[in-house]
């Protein structure tokens, strides 16, 4: 009883903090300047934008809903009574913004902003006699969904809802091992800083969210931006992290890793992956870790930028992990990305055909769309582009007496269209790469418009849920010409085109355009459906455009008469029998797919116990399973089992060291993305001199033998597998073809 009398009086003080001492923040007024630049807003938004949507009541009413979400989306502030007041302006907005008056969202920020600023001086506050007076041995559980919560009827069940969420958080750093006289200090100043940050708030602030709380409602990639955040465009625009290579984007109270940049120190590095959240950043090999939760995104951006060779240090909760991950700790060496290290690359993969032969394959690694449109615009005949290198390494591939190519498109997330449409002029001899449809519902054609060489030969192309934009269009060209085999998993769908307009103050960054595909669908939403699919790595809940809110439909055009290469596509039923036969015995294809199940099922927890005991036999639990699944894939392997996990971290953090040593270059980057959403990863602006050994340097020839693929990539290993199928079959139905001839 006495436990629970303690609980009680914590949350007694803070409701006591809450109803007696309200904020008295400062209102938060609007400019002219903004009043003309909301009257621009919404006339570009009806006139420029592909939606052709009207800022009626109807999207009025949305507006409202989504500008609450946006602020409040977790329901932690606004009680129903709150939310009832505001509902005078639900058919108001449109009639107001399109007149240049922000009453409304003005109104309704600073009712949270006093909210917001009273919560926190009250946590700030009595965060410590909280966290004393917590009892970790009680059953309750603190939910996760917060899709299915409701507005709080009143003020105490704000509190309880609070209760709750601090003490999970004492216990996620109780689990961390966070010495227990460190907890409240590092709770208390991660809410201080919170609460000084909230302090800073301006106008430009809270016309920034009303204003992306409308755009938002067009599509999720046409979006406002502040003259503050305009003036910071690459971090805040393009979301691009210098010195590590991570594009990032804010999720609740968290920082997240939208994708890693190829070739930049943290996809070498290896360990960062996308959906992380970022909780603290620590500098150089033992700098004390700055709690992050709750910062805004340029400021998460300035603590982990640095100069080229430093050590920054990152405490995530893996993606994987789900909704209860426990922490890890990444280091990473600050560095620049090279134009040379995104180059494409290649090797040959020698896979077995059966009978004791063996079959050479070329891969071709993509890792974005690139050209040096300075150094071409300046006469310059070796410029660099994706086109002019892949042209050599297929030739170079050919006189290696390869059977067939794989391009690898993995995590490419777009480029210049230009080289998407280059590209796929490589492997046809001629016609058109991709349909843009303009807003004004104008339709042009982009592609290959004379007759030339090509690679003619077996082709697959292997994809994921990372492949986006440029990607799309090259493996859909690919597809609609029957020229290749699609393997992999659905792409990421992103089939729009962005345009930056000025406006009185700030920017507002407009979907004009859409990408259709030779056959007439659309790359947008759907993506590129492979025509042999592999288990995704990725959650597409979580990542790619169908987990955007507001996102386009994908719909369809008039196709364009082309020719069809092969009857590759026939081949598709026998050969994905085939490969579920083959991957169902396949040790690296079991232990991919045991990890994904767990992914799944942590993904499907909506609520975790306060309960230490309960959540320490938990996480055991989760131990247990991950050292039975390695164990089972050693044993599969011929290997002798682990007798923990920590025997499987070390090896991991022996490889860690040699990324990060292979990390530490001299590197020098510049992208160009035809809808301005590339990202480009440095430490800074200067470029990097080169030694004579760089520039003279060529990489050795790289052949993979399958066991050695296998075991480091299995999806590739598989991709080569199935080409490798489709060569035999084809051989089969040659032979027999010329047999009936014969006969």
């Amino acid at each position: 009883m006495r436990k629970a009398i303690l609980n009680t009086a914590a949350v007694l003080t803070l409701t006591t903090g809450l109803g007696l001492s309200p904020s008295s923040s400062a209102l938060i007024e609007y400019s002219k300047a903004q009043q003309e630049t909301a009257t621009e807003l919404v006339e570009q938004l009806e006139q420029r934008h592909y939606a052709k949507l009207k800022y009626n009541d109807e999207l009025s009413s949305a507006h409202l809903d989504n500008y609450l979400d946006n602020l409040d989306g977790s329901k932690m502030f606004f009680t129903a009574a709150d939310i009832a007041s505001f509902e005078r302006f639900r058919t108001q907005m449109d009639d107001e913004l399109s007149n240049g008056r922000l009453d409304a969202g003005f109104t309704i920020f600073n009712r949270f902003h006093d909210h917001l600023s009273t919560r926190l001086e009250a946590l700030v506050e009595t965060l410590p006699q909280m966290i004393d007076a917590m009892d970790f041995t009680i059953d309750e559980r603190y939910q996760l969904d917060i899709d299915t919560l409701a507005w709080a009827q009143d003020q105490a069940e704000l509190d309880e809802r609070w209760r709750l969420q601090i003490k999970n958080q004492v216990l996620n750093l109780r689990l961390a091992d966070k010495p227990q006289e460190e907890i409240a200090k590092t709770l208390v100043k991660r809410y201080t800083n919170q609460l000084s940050r909230v302090n800073q708030y301006n106008s430009q602030d809270a016309f920034q969210i009303y204003a992306n709380a409308l755009t938002e409602l067009y599509d999720p990639h046409t979006n406002y931006f502040s003259p503050r955040r305009s003036e910071n465009f690459n971090i805040n625009m393009r979301l691009s992290l210098e010195g590590i290579g991570a594009v990032l984007s804010p999720e609740d109270e968290y920082t997240r890793v939208a994708r890693i940049v190829p070739a930049g120190p943290a996809d070498k590095q290896g360990e960062l992956k996308p959906s992380d959240r970022i909780v603290a950043v620590g500098q150089d090999e033992d700098g004390p870790f700055e709690d992050v939760i709750g910062w805004r995104l340029d400021e998460v951006v300035e603590l982990i930028r640095g100069p080229k060779g430093s050590t920054v240090r990152l405490q995530v909760l893996p993606a994987k992990g789900g909704t209860d991950a426990e922490r890890k700790t990444i280091k990473i060496v600050r560095n620049k990305v090279k134009l040379e290290e995104q180059s494409a690359q290649k090797r040959i993969l020698e896979l077995p055909k059966g009978n004791g032969e063996t079959i050479r394959v070329g891969v071709i690694d993509i890792p974005t769309f690139y050209i040096d449109f300075e150094a071409m615009r300046r006469g310059d005949e070796n410029y660099k582009s994706t086109t002019r290198d892949v042209k050599k390494l297929i030739a170079e591939l050919e006189e290696e007496n390869v059977e067939g190519m794989i391009v690898d498109l993995r995590r490419n997330g777009g480029g210049s269209l230009q080289e998407a449409n280059d590209l796929t002029g490589l492997f046809i001899e001629y016609g058109p790469t991709v349909q843009i449809r303009h807003s004004s519902r104008r339709v042009w054609r982009d592609g290959k418009r004379l007759r030339s060489t090509y690679y003619d030969g077996p082709l697959v192309v292997l994809i994921n849920r990372l492949s986006a934009s440029a990607s799309e269009i090259f493996a859909g060209a690919i597809q609609d010409y029957d020229r290749g085999l699609i393997v992999g998993d659905r792409s990421y769908g992103k089939g729009t085109v962005q345009t930056m307009v000025p406006l009185t103050e700030g920017q507002l960054k407009i979907t004009e355009s859409k990408f259709y595909r030779i056959s007439g669908d659309s790359t947008q939403h759907r993506g590129v459906v492979p025509d042999i699919s592999f288990p995704s790595l990725y959650d597409p809940e979580e990542i790619g455009e169908s987990a955007l809110d507001n996102a386009l439909d994908w719909d369809q055009i008039n196709p364009v008469r082309h020719r069809r290469y092969s009857n590759v596509d026939s081949l598709v039923p026998q050969l994905t029998e085939i490969f579920e036969t083959r991957s169902s015995s396949n040790p690296e294809f079991l232990y991919l797919q045991d990890q994904l199940a767990v992914a799944e099922e942590n993904r499907a927890i909506t609520s975790v116990s306060l309960n230490e005991t309960v959540r320490r036999e938990e996480r055991k639990q989760r131990e247990e399973r991950a050292l039975t699944i390695e164990n089972r894939r050693r044993a599969a392997r011929g290997e002798e089992p682990l007798a923990s996990l920590d025997e499987l971290d070390e090896s991991d953090d022996e490889a860690a060291d040699d990324a990060v040593a292979d990390a530490d270059v001299d590197a020098d980057t510049e992208a160009e993305n035809t809808n301005g959403s590339s990202a480009v990863a440095s430490s800074d602006d200067s470029a990097d001199e080169e030694t004579p050994e760089a520039e003279d340097s060529t990489p050795e020839k790289v052949i993979v033998s399958a066991e050695e693929i296998a075991s480091e990539d299995v999806l590739l290993s598989e991709a080569g597998n199935i080409l490798v199928d489709a060569l035999v079959l084809q051989e089969r139905a040659y032979a027999l073809t010329a047999a009936k001839q014969d006969n």
